[in-house]
């Protein structure tokens, strides 16, 4: 039985390891025990670096125009108004509809503690740390929530993706699922399966779970041999996935919003393209098109119950110079912005500390002044979707964080 499988962790969760001789499970069964709370939390690193800037532009701003006229930002250029101050970037003109129903927010001028280096790869890093340094830092945030969260279950949280996600890296049970994951099983191999299994119903759940992880199913088909598309072990029936098709993005947002229909709790994955440094406008506007296509995935495939108990929070490891370069893009920067969705959120609203444009107020009279802690609205809505107090959040999950005040970030 070929085994083709890109996350070790589906290895040792889905618990098949290529052998169809054995009669007996060669790992310990999955738990499906649901989280002790029933709010939704979708974590999604956007990496590059974001221009916050040029997402939410502040077009109400007196040097706004004169800092970023290359750009051409503003209602006058296609934007959407949103306040009479910020507009939204074209590319995520979709999202207008959540922005009226107040599904969707931003959060503008803010950072993690990393400065002056500019490097994507330890920004990055802290950002998933969710620690004042990289010093000491062993695993994510996301990662010491669950292990302080009692009742938290193997899938209750899933770290979808093709690349690491260290913000969900720890000692506490993840889940994990790539669009390029592959268990090609023959329908001879099947078939054996189901004869080898029809009396073990540990092994029967452990196949099962790695051909729902799987994207590739039975050879060229998408079930089991029996009646009906379904193959019998004992009382027991097992379907085989349909071999999606289609962006990464969409299919990673798919697959998150199927999970969070059931038990799961939390999903965290990754969108690249937004490191900007060349003909932005462009470049720009294929990253929010997918950012958009991501977060309209997960809203209809979640359907309207799920939606309205789900926080859908978007960050990245640091924003962009306030000035353009001399390739029509901007360079490694600072403050920056963070996106918020969901029916969980309290939107229609862009929260943070302006801090102004003038070069006197500019971080390093280069990048926009970080006002807030990129932390501490994503603590906030963990509290709120969790119950989680707020020792623990500030202790143990985001050491060294002062949450401050409560922003009403959640409805």
């Amino acid at each position: 039985m070929p085994v083709n499988l890109t996350r070790r962790s589906l290895l040792t969760r889905a618990a098949l390891i290529g052998c169809c001789g054995a009669a007996s499970p060669l790992l310990t069964p999955l738990s499906f025990a649901a989280a002790p709370w029933d709010g939704r939390l979708v974590v999604i690193i956007l990496r590059g670096g974001m221009d916050g800037l040029d997402v939410v532009q502040p077009w109400g701003a007196p040097d706004y125009h004169a800092l970023r006229a290359k750009l051409g930002g503003g209602p006058n250029n296609g934007a959407h108004d949103l306040d009479g101050f910020f507009s939204l970037h074209p590319g995520l003109a979709p999202l207008i509809p959540l922005w009226n129903r107040g599904d969707l927010g931003f959060v503008h001028a803010v950072a993690t503690p990393y400065r002056n280096k500019r490097s994507h790869f330890d920004g990055q890093d802290l950002l998933e740390a969710g620690t004042p340094s990289l010093s000491g830092a062993r695993d994510g945030w996301l990662n010491r929530m669950l292990q302080n969260a009692p009742g938290a279950e193997a899938r209750t949280a899933f770290a979808i993706g093709q690349g690491e996600m260290k913000v969900l890296a720890g000692p506490a049970h993840v889940a994990d699922w790539s669009p390029d994951a592959t268990l090609k099983i023959s329908p001879q191999a099947a078939h054996l399966a189901e004869l080898v299994m029809q009396d073990d119903p540990a092994f029967h759940a452990a196949l099962s779970e790695a051909l729902m992880l799987s994207d590739g199913g039975v050879g060229d088909d998408a079930t089991l041999p029996g009646a009906g598309g379904m193959g019998t072990m004992g009382n027991m029936q097992m379907s085989v996935p349909a071999k999606t098709r289609g962006k990464a993005h969409i299919k990673v947002a798919s697959f998150a919003a199927r999970q969070l229909r059931g038990d799961t709790r939390i999903a965290s994955f990754s969108i690249t393209g937004w490191d900007t440094h060349n003909r932005q406008q462009r470049a720009l506007k294929g990253a929010l098109t997918a950012l958009s296509d991501t977060i309209l995935t997960l809203q209809r495939e979640l359907g309207a119950d799920i939606w309205q108990k789900t926080a859908i929070v978007a960050m990245t490891e640091f924003g962009r110079t306030v000035r353009v370069n001399g390739t029509g893009g901007t360079d490694h920067g600072t403050g920056g912005a963070m996106v918020l969705a969901g029916g969980a959120i309290r939107g229609g609203r862009v929260l943070g500390d302006w801090p102004g444009l003038e070069e006197s107020a500019l971080y390093q009279r280069r990048d926009l002044m970080p006002t807030g802690d990129v932390r501490a609205p994503a603590a906030w809505i963990m509290r709120a979707m969790t119950g989680l107090g707020r020792q623990v959040l500030e202790g143990a999950v985001f050491p060294g964080l002062d949450m401050g005040h409560d922003p009403g970030i959640t409805r």
